[in-house]
């Protein structure tokens, strides 16, 4: 099989979506790999470093004329025109993005296999769990920079300072993103209280993190009381393949004091604060009610040397079977077909066809 690489052209999007080592792995499979030139240079891999493991480097248009696409992010309305009838595996988020690309995706009978969909034998996410982790992570850093001054905000730093803990990070969620997010933000210093649905995660937060982390079940009336005094707070609800729900009203933002900060996470599926719209890299914040707001749909963009090299190890085996046996590897494995969520000008993720509208183009794989 073809496989091609195109460079990622979201805003200060770094990552690239198959390493040296992992397009030697195709190429010891018998498959063509063809890489844009300068795609992996962002991750600080050189055009040198692909040739030396047997890749091509080529132009977009010859990057994207392939069997199968790999990628990180979904294509943007200036490579609409590149899509056809070929295997596009990477992240889609349906539910979160602009309704062109589906129906581009549709009407070129793409076949969309999405990273964040996919699930392994215990029903998770094996391909969304390292970004969420460097999101989650990274929520913390970013709300903290923010929280400064001179930076739009309250002036509380996340911290400790001669023993006594100085901010009060809310997070709600107790997923990957959730538990990074706890993790660095504890770590940092601060007061940490987690909202989630699983009354097992706040024991095994206490326990792998620190034992003083506060965890509640979430409710909107118990969120609402924690969002009033918080410093930070941030946003990690997932609903597979749908649209994320709003769980920070209006309301409760414009209850919090001025100068503090949002880290909605959850805006690649549309965000789960009333207030939140996506925001980039060049412009990442935005002052809304009195609160800073950070919104960044690429956010491991940030670090892509950490986020590619972590990204592919998870991917590439799924990108070898892909290559290796094209849709049948979906219909051998059940978890893998679920990242199947458009083919031959139908959705096949129902949640993303419920989000968007679309429910008469769904179509199961199964019958297709």
């Amino acid at each position: 099989m073809r496989v091609g690489v195109p460079k990622e052209i979201k805003d200060q999007e770094g990552r690239v979506a198959l390493t040296p080592a992992g397009a030697a792995a195709l190429a010891g499979h018998g498959h063509e790999v063809l890489v844009q030139l300068g795609a992996g240079l962002g991750s600080g891999f050189a055009d040198a470093d692909y040739a030396a493991a047997g890749a091509r480097l080529v132009t977009a248009d010859e990057a994207w004329a392939v069997d199968l696409v790999v990628k990180v992010k979904e294509p943007l309305a200036s490579e609409y025109g590149y899509l056809k009838n070929q295997l596009l595996f990477t992240y889609f988020h349906l539910a979160g993005v602009p309704r062109e690309l589906t129906e581009a995706l549709l009407a070129e009978k793409t076949t969309a296999i999405a990273y964040e969909t996919l699930e392994d034998g215990t029903g998770r996410l094996p391909l969304l769990a390292p970004m969420s982790a460097v999101a989650g992570n990274m929520a913390a850093l970013v709300g903290a920079y923010y929280l400064a001054r001179n930076h739009g905000g309250k002036g509380v730093q996340l911290g400790e300072v001669l023993g006594v803990r100085h901010g009060k990070v809310l997070v709600i969620g107790d997923g990957v993103v959730g538990t990074h997010a706890a993790r660095s933000a504890r770590g940092l210093g601060a007061e940490v209280v987690v909202a989630g649905l699983d009354p097992a995660k706040g024991e095994s937060l206490r326990r792998d993190i620190a034992p003083d982390i506060e965890f509640f079940i979430s409710t909107p009336e118990l969120i609402a009381r924690h969002v009033a005094d918080a410093d930070l707070v941030v946003g990690a609800v997932l609903r597979k393949g749908a649209k994320a729900d709003y769980v920070v009203t209006e309301d409760m933002v414009r209850s919090m004091q001025p100068g503090s900060v949002l880290v909605d996470v959850s805006i690649d599926q549309g965000g789960c604060i009333a207030t939140s719209r996506p925001t980039s890299h060049t412009h990442p914040v935005y002052e809304l009610h009195g609160i800073l707001h950070y919104c960044v749909t690429n956010m491991p963009g940030a670090y892509p040397r950490t986020s590619t090299l972590a990204l592919t190890e998870a991917t590439l085996p799924y990108v070898l079977k892909l290559a290796d046996l094209g849709l049948e590897a979906l219909r051998e494995d059940a978890g893998f077909g679920k990242a199947l969520n458009a083919y031959q000008g139908h959705l096949t993720c129902r949640p993303a066809a419920e989000a968007l509208g679309l429910t008469e183009r769904y179509r199961d794989f199964a019958t297709l």
